[in-house]
């Protein structure tokens, strides 16, 4: 699997990427059909206090997967992304059929 993760209008951080790709891996071994992964992490004006942002787009056979989480601190960002993505691999993984 391949995985991209891209930091906008931030510096990058080794130990995010290393976080991410360490994730992403762990869901490329559970679901082996997977093909690609990209992430971004970005940082948002919100007056809420918010606006640490990850998007999570994984390809795979058939339509893609999307996630994006906004949350007050980047981990928790790439968390609720995760949790988002892997919910949507188990509802895919129901009906993917191998011929």
């Amino acid at each position: 699997m391949t995985i991209n993760v891209r930091f906008l209008d931030m510096p990058t951080s080794e130990t995010m990427t290393a976080y991410i790709t360490d994730k992403l891996n762990n869901l490329g071994r559970k679901y082996d059909w997977v093909i690609s992964a990209n992430a971004s992490i970005e940082k948002r004006n919100d007056p809420k206090g918010k606006g640490k942002v990850c998007k999570m787009e994984l390809s795979l056979p058939g339509p893609r997967i999307f996630a994006e989480s906004d949350e007050k601190n980047y981990e928790l960002s790439v968390k609720e992304a995760l949790k988002d993505v892997e919910t949507q691999l188990k509802k895919r993984k129901e009906v993917y059929k191998t011929y």
